[in-house]
């Protein structure tokens, strides 16, 4: 058993250096995710769901006496003096609306925007006086920034190349340029070398997520509701599914392109269904079905809720269990179809 060890650890130790070595893919690790975390958090910083309404006026200044309408909350009035440029913009879904007031007041909607219909119900509600048919009640709570969504989503994207590319590509290259044929002239098992690649992996991806995370947090003030323990927990397993799910690809495939290829394959439809950009609440059940065989998905979900709700290990432990069922299919299948030689 502690020959084993000894063998796994070499080869764990030899992937590790051979990676921090490599200054470009180390560099390129740490600082994509992180611009990417900024740039987009600072572009979507404003309410990504308002409302842009542009009023026809010769003054580039716009009052909001002028009409009550001006006084809605979460629309953002723009003036415009030309009329063509103003009706080419609502043609092309780029203002919600186009309104004049004044002695003959008009306003101008496209029937296909669907945030037209909103804000046309916004303006004629302000020409009616207030009647108050329905009780209202208030709710009060702190929102979900953008970066609060966000991270989670660039933090799994990022594990997710990292593990795809970091061990199928790498992998594939070894085969290709005879290393693995050397390997296997030794004692080393397939099972030992996987079980190296999987640790290497595992270990640089979760040190430089959490490099990247706790930065992040503290810059961002990003929000955590749950117990980092558990986020952490995630963080291993989704890891070594991932990992697994490359071995899967580069176990018998000799050319780099077409481990590219296949790796591609996998990496977008992946990065766009399981929520990476976007939330998938009101996609069609046939769309989030889809997702759900993507070992991304559970890591996104599940790191969500314990980040943004406060869930528990109990609530995240169903995504937990479909992980580690598809990480020892994952392995299975690589250990059992491994081939060491090209050809």
């Amino acid at each position: 058993m502690t020959v084993k060890l000894r063998r796994i650890y070499a080869i764990f130790k030899a992937r590790n250096l051979e990676f921090l070595r490599d200054r470009a893919s180390l560099s390129w690790n740490l600082i994509l995710p992180v611009a990417l975390i900024f740039g987009l958090s600072f572009t979507f910083s404003n309410d990504r769901d308002s409302y842009t309404v542009g009023v026809l006026q010769s003054d580039t200044k716009i009052e909001a006496a002028v009409h009550p309408f001006l006084e809605t909350h979460y629309i953002n009035f723009v003036a415009y003096d030309d009329i063509d440029i103003a009706m080419q913009k609502i043609a092309r879904h780029q203002l919600d609306l186009l309104v004049k007031f004044g002695d003959t007041p008009k306003y101008w909607i496209n029937p296909e925007s669907s945030k037209a219909y909103f804000v046309e119900i916004a303006l004629l509600q302000s020409e009616l006086p207030t009647v108050n048919i329905i009780e209202k009640q208030q709710i009060e709570g702190v929102s979900v920034r953008y970066a609060d969504w966000l991270l989670p989503g660039i933090l799994g994207m990022n594990m997710m190349f990292s593990c795809l590319f970091g061990v199928g590509y790498v992998v594939v290259r070894y085969r290709k340029n005879g290393f693995l044929k050397r390997l296997r002239a030794t004692p080393l098992t397939s099972f030992e070398f996987i079980a190296a690649q999987v640790a290497s992996r595992m270990v640089l991806i979760l040190l430089i997520s959490t490099f990247i995370y706790t930065g992040t947090h503290f810059i961002l003030d990003t929000r955590m509701e749950g117990s980092y323990f558990t986020l952490f927990l995630i963080a291993v397993v989704g890891a070594i599914s991932l990992i697994s799910l490359g071995l899967v690809v580069s176990a018998r495939v000799t050319s780099e392109e077409l481990a590219g290829g296949l790796l591609n394959l996998i990496n977008w439809p992946m990065m766009m269904l399981s929520g990476v950009w976007f939330t998938l609440e009101g996609a069609p059940e046939t769309v989030r079905t889809a997702a759900s065989i993507f070992p991304l998905t559970h890591i996104l979900n599940s790191a969500r809720s314990v980040m943004l709700d406060g869930a528990t290990l109990g609530d995240v432990a169903p995504s937990l269990l479909a992980l580690i069922v598809m990480s020892i299919v994952f392995l299975a299948i690589g250990a059992r179809i491994f081939r060491w030689e090209q050809y």
